[in-house]
Formats: structure tokens, C-alpha cells, sequence
């Protein structure tokens, strides 16, 4: 079977002028030729595709791995790679500058000493960005998962629950529900703590008056999902449903905005509008959103700064909030497919604001 992402991958390495291309970043390794595993390199050249991996996981390389040679090494992954002879063949070879470690690069440079090894960036990582039907259906299976766990949590949260009890049963929740694992640290931050984006929970007991954000996701089959609600436990006071007002207009312009070909910054600056002209600009210090997949946090960004048109069919956030320190936070995370029209929203879950009984 011809694996297109690998021929993509050889098509590079002219424009690039490369002899070969050494992948170590595991995400990657998987995009591209299939393998799930913990341990493993890839090294492409014009002619084919080469896998590396120990005896551990010859089992496991035989069934997913597509389009490359499987070799099972007996010593170093490095120096089984340079006795190969795509690599002995090679002069000039990318490697992976975000993931190869300076040991091992080091390492490299001590058993090849006459390659020429060329930092690398973005060479799988922008084929990513645009997702194939079947990513797309495994990122919504899993942005389903982290629905219906969040429907299970607005049942299970009451006041006197540590924010450190309510991740854990969150995660748990997520796992019966299919989740491999979380798709990261599950974020609960209650009260004050909401002020925090990347609030980590802790000892803080949830009390009644208090705005609660959770930001979670499920991994499906390897890929992730990732979303946010804000929740009030008791009666929101109109201080409450003013700043979250302002958070749902915001994020109904983010996700107006998004649509393919728009820069990622242009999208950004449609929901911070809402925010900056509310008078509360100075407290929504993020981007907009990031791209998902494979990882969590993957290209496109859409952010402040980013230049990047959105490709169609690229999974995105758009996950606008207002941090107010002491206070609390809001903030409303929907994950999106974007579209040559608009987008498609993958996160069912109700942006209205939902009271629970305390």
C-alpha cells in the first residue's frame, strides 16, 4: 500500500535539499507511519522509508506500522541508524530540532562525523494541520467523550468538594467513557482560582458563589480533543452574568470569524474586540485558540500574533475568557473544524450558563 504521507515527506527533501530526513518526534513517527509506540526513529530518503525500533515493540511495528522497513535493533537506536544504508548513503540529514536531544545530537555527530545534519522544523508538523476524514471523526468521537463526561460532572459537583476531588473524578469519568487518558491535566479552578488559565487543582474547597471553569479533553485512538464551560454553583450575582455575557459574545464572534483562509490573528482580533471594547482587555492575556490533533497544542495558531491563513479542514480552539485576579475567571472553549464557510463545531455541550444547586 503507497503511503501518501511518507511520498509527501520525499517531495520535501528536494525542496529542502536533503538527502534524508530523520524523524524522533514520536507524534510525528505516528502521523506518518502509523506506530503507537514509545520508542522508535524514522529516517525517510528519496527511495523509501526506514523504521527503527527495539525488540519490545516488534509485535506491536509489525501490525501498524505502513510504508517503511522495520528494523529491530540489537544495540543504540543511533547506532543502528548510522549503519543503515539510506544513512550511510547520505550527506545532508534534517533532523527534528524541536525533539532530537543535544546529547543525542552530540552522539550523532560522534558516530557520523562527516554528515552534515541540518536542523529541521515543521516538515510533519505542517502536513498535520490538515486533518483527513478519519482524524476529524476520531478528534469528534472524542470531543463527545469529553461531553458526555461533562454532563456526568455538573451532577456530581457540590460545595464542600475539593477542586483536586472534582479533576480526579472528572479524569475517572473520562476514562469510562473511552478516553485513553485525559487529554491533558484536567484544569478546575474555582473562585479566585479561576483566575488562573492553567489553574492546577488543589486543596480549595468549591463553595456556593463561586464560578468554576474546567478545561479538559479525551484522547480517541490517539487523537485529542479540547474544551472549556464555566459553571456557577448557586445564584450568579449580576457581576457573574455580566462577564460571562461578555465571554459568550466574544466567542460567538471568534467562531463567526473562523473560516479557511483567514489568519489565525484575524480571527483573534474579531473576539478580542468584544472584550477590549467591554473595558477588559487587560484581563484576556491569551490567543484566541490552537490547533489539535495528534497533540493538543499543534499548529495552526490562532493567536495575537499568528500570520498563518487556517487551512480548511484544520481542527482549531476558540477559547476566549476574562481573568479577573481575585475574583474568578470565564472562560468558553468550543472545538471547531474549519471550513471553506465558516466552521463546524465539534462541542455539544451547552454554552448557557448552567447553575448548580447549592
Amino acid at each position: 500500500m503507497v503511503n501518501h504521507r511518507i511520498n509527501n515527506i520525499k517531495k520535501s527533501l528536494d525542496l529542502k535539499k536533503l538527502d534524508a530526513m530523520l524523524f524522533t518526534n514520536l507524534l510525528n513517527i505516528r502521523y506518518l507511519a502509523g506506530y503507537s509506540g514509545s520508542s522508535g526513529m524514522l529516517l525517510v530518503n528519496s527511495r523509501g522509508a526506514d523504521f527503527l525500533t527495539d525488540f519490545r515493540y516488534q509485535e506491536q511495528s509489525a501490525k501498524e506500522v505502513k510504508g517503511a522497513r522495520i528494523n529491530i535493533i540489537a544495540n543504540s537506536l543511533l547506532e543502528e541508524l548510522t549503519s543503515l544504508p539510506a544513512f550511510v548513503k547520505a550527506k545532508k540529514i534534517g533532523i527534528e530540532e524541536q525533539s532530537l536531544s543535544y546529547a543525542q545530537f552530540l552522539q550523532l555527530q560522534k558516530l557520523a562525523p562527516r554528515k552534515k545534519l541540518i536542523p529541521v522544523s515543521g516538515m510533519a508538523e505542517d502536513l498535520r494541520q490538515v486533518k483527513t476524514s478519519d482524524e476529524i471523526q476520531k478528534i469528534a468521537r472524542a470531543a463527545r467523550i469529553a461531553d458526555q463526561a461533562f454532563a456526568r460532572m455538573i451532577k456530581f459537583i457540590k460545595p464542600g468538594l475539593t477542586e483536586r476531588m472534582i479533576a480526579a473524578q472528572l479524569d475517572h469519568t473520562l476514562k469510562l467513557l473511552g478516553s485513553t487518558n485525559p487529554s491533558f491535566d484536567s484544569i478546575v479552578g474555582s473562585g479566585p482560582n479561576g483566575a488562573l488559565p492553567h489553574a492546577q487543582p488543589g486543596e480549595r474547597k468549591v463553595r456556593k458563589g463561586d464560578f468554576i471553569v474546567l478545561d479538559f479533553g479525551a484522547i480517541y485512538q490517539g487523537y485529542h480533543s479540547d474544551m472549556t464551560r464555566t459553571v456557577c454553583l448557586g445564584r450568579p450575582t449580576e457581576k457573574h452574568l455580566k462577564i460571562y455575557d461578555i465571554v459568550t459574545q466574544a466567542q460567538a464572534a471568534g467562531l463567526k470569524a473562523v473560516r479557511a483562509g483567514v489568519k489565525g490573528r484575524e480571527a483573534d482580533q474579531a473576539a478580542r474586540k468584544i472584550i477590549n471594547d467591554a473595558g477588559y482587555g487587560k484581563y484576556y492575556g491569551h490567543g484566541l485558540g490552537h490547533g489539535v490533533g495528534l497533540a493538543v497544542h499543534e499548529a495552526p495558531g490562532v493567536g495575537m500574533k499568528s500570520e498563518n491563513p487556517l487551512p480548511e479542514n484544520s481542527v482549531v480552539t476558540v477559547e476566549p475568557g476574562i481573568y479577573l485576579p481575585g475574583w474568578g475567571g470565564v472562560r468558553i472553549e468550543d472545538l471547531v473544524v474549519v471550513a471553506k464557510v465558516g466552521c463546524r463545531i465539534l462541542s455539544r455541550s451547552t454554552k448557557k450558563l448552567i447553575t448548580i444547586k447549592a
